[in-house]
């Protein structure tokens, strides 16, 4: 992770280490964006967008000392980092449930795992399912998104959001993404679960141990490592280390009963944080097989809310745009 934000060391290198203070008010910015865009899509329409501008926000935030404060309702609050509001360590522990679900699907995945490493110059395709239900109606909409991601970022990538089509620009000199696309930068990503949280929260601060990590640090590891899964293809041991890191997420918790985008009855793996409200992971409850991804988001006027869930049903590494396995 500490290659993907290297930015923040060298936006100004003549500026003065970050404080902690300061440190907190950037993460603190990065949350409430991550929250922002994620309930409020039409103003980031892409997942890979959002990490690409949160990444360069938090760099702004934390070299300048002064935080923008994004709220649920997106209204902004300014001020210095001195005056961070006060974080706390959580005393709170995974729930022995979630514990076993992850661990089990870690375990599932084993030596038996297999991974091709793809060249800097291919795409990886992928297919994915959303089912969109409407909550006050029950009205239920299902996309069928494509993508062909460029695997270094040097070339175009065509990507869908719910049936919209976007085209991301090649990424530019200091621009990076969450997950890192580059097969190079995924294999530096530690395979040690507690090490893989340290690095995935590393904002200028690669290797903070997690029994240093506030609140926001646990929520922060548990999106970016959500992020991190969603990527169809990680090197080797990466992804059950992934799931092993999430089960060290204080208050991660189990909830049963939930139906995913192929309308397979699985078990959520839920944070207890609020900012998480209805994000789940959803696994098999008797195997412990990855099945896919809940979440929910609001519409642009606020006065609807919609409860996603996804599965991808195909992924390929290609050569070229548009190309299908």
């Amino acid at each position: 992770m500490s290659d993907e934000l290297e930015l923040l060391r060298d936006w100004d290198a003549d500026a003065a280490p970050l404080t902690d203070a300061a440190r907190g008010r950037a993460r603190h910015r990065l949350l409430n964006t991550m929250v922002r865009d994620g309930r409020h899509p039409q103003a980031a329409p892409s997942r890979r967008r959002v990490l690409r501008l949160a990444t360069a926000a938090v760099a702004a935030v934390a070299v300048t000392g002064t935080a923008v404060l994004i709220a649920e309702d997106g209204s902004g609050e300014t001020g210095r980092a001195g005056r961070a509001p006060a974080v706390t360590q959580t005393p709170r522990m995974a729930e022995a449930g979630a514990v076993t679900v992850l661990h089990g699907a870690a375990a599932r995945l084993g030596k038996g795992e297999t991974t091709v490493a793809p060249r800097d110059d291919q795409y990886i395709y992928s297919k994915r399912i959303i089912r969109e239900t409407e909550r006050g109606t029950g009205k239920v909409r299902t996309y069928v998104d494509t993508n062909w991601d460029s695997v270094d970022g040097s070339k175009r990538s065509l990507t869908m959001e719910l049936g919209h089509v976007i085209w991301e620009e090649p990424m530019k000199k200091g621009e990076s993404v969450w997950p890192p696309r580059e097969w190079s930068k995924l294999k530096k990503l530690p395979t040690d679960p507690k090490q893989l949280a340290s690095a995935v929260i590393g904002v200028g601060r690669p290797g903070k141990p997690t029994s240093e990590f506030t609140e926001d640090d646990w929520y922060m590891a548990y999106f970016l490592l959500g992020e991190l899964l969603k990527w169809p293809l990680l090197p080797q041991g990466l992804r059950p280390a992934a799931y092993e890191a999430l089960a060290l997420v204080p208050g991660v918790r189990r909830v049963d009963g939930v139906t995913d985008s192929a309308g397979r009855t699985g078990v959520g793996i839920a944070s207890a944080d609020p900012h998480a409200r209805g994000r789940y992971l959803i696994f098999d409850p008797k195997t412990y097989e990855f099945l896919g991804f809940r979440d929910e988001r609001t519409s642009k006027s606020g006065d609807k809310t919609y409860v996603q869930v996804s599965h991808v049903v195909d992924w390929a590494i290609v050569d070229r745009l548009r190309q299908r396995p």
